[in-house]
């Protein structure tokens, strides 16, 4: 039995178990026949138990609760780069990819993700080699689908992050995208031991085509263009995230660790804690181990969205997203993400 089946089993059958353990108690009180109990303690001891059925109940929810209140304001992010010769540098054909992830809304026409979301060849090892080489990155394309909305929205005007895997991007405030609602960021990211669900697209169009209606799924499940197929799902209002429910496990620094499942393609998407407050940024696992999930910490997001908001910031330009941002080494991890099919499609 995987791990994962067997907490959910083990969620769903402890409040009965408890149920039961009050009603023992209650019983064994009422057999004996020199009661020291009193009262006051029963009533504490069955308020206590119901507290914690109420929690684990609130725990089962979450997921859910998070997704019906914030989904409206988390995207799916497609990007397409290229990396192209100097000129008169040394010959090669110029290398077009794609890549995908997540983001939300963290002000009016302003989005959150990770750096190698929105500059894709960051910390890869098969660029960096290309870019040392005398290759130059370039952005061609970095647009949001939302799940409410029917059009992709455009980004532009990204603002990274030196030293942490974050971006911000901007997109116009349409009548459309004005309707998106910022998600609220919380003081801290709280303590280790509580509970969080992250929301995403892990596996990216894959994922939202297993959960599309048949006659939609039959219709794109052959198509190999990822931006064909998330413009058909919009069209549809089909851009639905997922989330799964974990535990935060560590703090170090601005590195957040916990044991909510993710996968390719969930990179960017906000980890929420119990009060629905985004405590971090998705960025990375470790591979083979179910409790290795990274975040950012909103602290750091907090600080990265002043910086990008203040007059001086250096992102000002028609292209931004071009500039690199160098500066002190980024954490020791990075997203384990493997290209999929022949290499020319990535999820981040």
């Amino acid at each position: 039995m995987s791990g994962k089946l067997a907490r959910t089993l083990l969620l769903l059958l402890l409040p009965t178990v408890v149920i039961a353990l009050v009603g023992c108690a209650l019983l064994a009180f009422s057999r004996r026949p020199n009661d020291t109990v009193s009262n006051r303690e029963l009533t504490a001891t069955v308020a206590r138990l119901t507290a914690e059925v109420n929690r684990l109940s609130q725990q089962q929810a979450m997921p859910g609760a998070l997704l019906a209140q914030h989904r409206s304001s988390i995207c799916f992010i497609y990007a397409l780069y290229s990396l192209t010769p100097l000129d008169g540098g040394w010959r090669m054909r110029p290398i077009h990819t794609r890549v995908s992830g997540t983001g939300f809304v963290v002000a009016p026409g302003i989005i959150a993700t990770n750096r190698h979301v929105a500059q894709p060849w960051f910390d890869d090892d098969q660029d960096s080699i290309l870019i040392r080489r005398g290759a130059v990155p370039h952005l061609e394309r970095l647009v949001a689908f939302f799940p409410d909305l029917a059009t992709p929205v455009e980004l532009s005007g990204v603002h990274v992050s030196a030293t942490e895997d974050l971006a911000i991007a901007r997109y116009s405030l349409t009548a459309a995208a004005s309707a998106l609602r910022p998600l609220p960021l919380a003081d801290s990211p709280g303590a280790t031991g509580e509970p969080v669900v992250v929301v995403g697209y892990p596996m990216g169009v894959t994922v939202m085509l297993a959960k599309s209606p048949r006659k939609v799924y039959r219709r794109l499940s052959y198509s190999h263009e990822t931006m064909d197929i998330a413009r058909d799902l919009a069209a549809h209002l089909l851009i639905r995230p997922s989330a799964t429910y974990g535990h935060l496990g560590d703090i170090v620094e601005d590195r957040l660790i916990y044991d909510a499942p993710t996968a390719q393609g969930g990179s960017g998407g906000p980890v929420f804690n119990s009060r629905g407050e985004v405590i971090g940024v998705n960025a990375a696992y470790i591979d083979g181990f179910a409790g290795g999930t990274l975040g950012v910490s909103v602290q750091a997001l907090k600080a990265l969205l002043r910086d990008a908001q203040s007059p001086h910031s250096g992102s000002a330009g028609s292209h931004p997203a071009l500039q690199a941002s160098d500066g002190a080494p980024l954490p020791d991890y990075r997203d384990l993400a493997i290209p999929a099919g022949n290499g020319s499609d990535q999820q981040h």
